[in-house]
């Protein structure tokens, strides 16, 4: 991945009446040290992060991405963001973003540890390559995420709902599968229904039906799929959170994992077992998440 912008953040406070933020911004090279090395974010993953698809320099749902790093900062028991702070962040390094896909992430973390407060930074880089994904698809395994579908609601502590940084088991699921041959995973319950994948959300479609796992489980509430069921009601589709069995993934007529970066990539092939690809209805999910998006 090429970085072409690292921005550190000198958080204020939730309700600080300011309407500059210039000075709390400090730009420094991708290559240069910007963390103490007591940073929790490197020692325990103890932070949150959003990543947001930038095309031809217009960030996708910059309001989505700030609620849901609110929400899971609100979870964690971190400060609130400034919003408004994030939102400038957000443009600056949004101006330096070329023609074409790019990302960008926030990330707040706790800071150091008995420091002064959080720490945090928004950085640009060049997306990855998804076209073939889009295209051809991905082969996905499913992997038991190893807790029942009431898990959350009985352990809230898992933070199940929150886009942490202590992203090592969403790794090594990818990991795993692929070494079972797959390109991605899909987590399911250890009673069997379906969650999502390590860095992306589900989505089913039965007929002009499309569904998703319904988020209470202690998934992660996609923005990039809530933008895409509000254009297929518009479009006259029917969409729902449902409880999801792990043999739907099989049944639906197609299936997509869903992110902001990679987009709408159909799944071609569940645990070995080939899929069919819907190109078209793929072709226009992806030309609408290409659109830009507010």
């Amino acid at each position: 991945m090429a970085w072409r912008s690292v921005l550190l953040i000198d958080p204020v406070a939730s309700d600080s009446p300011r309407e500059d933020y210039a000075d709390t911004f400090h730009s420094v090279a991708p290559d240069a040290p910007a963390l103490r090395v007591g940073d929790l974010s490197a020692q325990r993953g103890d932070g949150v992060f959003e990543s947001l698809g930038v095309v031809d320099g217009h960030p996708q749902e910059v309001e989505p991405h700030l609620a849901r790093l609110r929400h899971s900062a609100a979870l964690c028991e971190l400060p609130e963001p400034h919003l408004d702070q994030w939102r400038a962040a957000i443009a600056r390094v949004a101006a330096d973003a070329p023609a074409g896909e790019s990302v960008i992430k926030l990330i707040l973390s706790r800071g150091v540890e008995h420091g002064p407060g959080p720490t945090a930074w928004v950085t640009l880089a060049d997306a990855p390559d998804s076209a073939r994904a889009r295209t051809e698809g991905v082969r996905i395994a499913t992997l038991d995420r190893g807790y029942a579908l009431d898990a959350p609601a009985r352990a809230p502590w898992l933070l199940l709902g929150a886009k942490t940084l202590s992203y090592a088991v969403n790794m090594a699921a990818i990991r795993e599968a692929k070494r079972r041959g797959a390109d991605d995973a899909v987590f399911v319950t250890s009673d069997g229904f379906v969650l999502e994948a390590p860095t992306a959300s589900v989505v089913l479609r039965f007929g002009d039906r499309f569904i998703t796992p319904e988020p209470h489980a202690g998934i992660l509430h996609g923005t990039t799929q809530r933008s895409l069921f509000a254009h297929l009601a518009q479009r006259g589709f029917e969409t729902a959170y449902e409880t999801v069995p792990v043999a739907d993934l099989q049944r639906a007529d197609a299936a997509w994992v869903l992110s902001s970066v990679r987009l709408a990539a159909p799944i071609s092939a569940v645990d070995g077992e080939g899929k069919v690809v819907d190109r078209a209805i793929t072709a226009e999910l992806n030309a609408y998440l290409l659109s830009p998006r507010d």
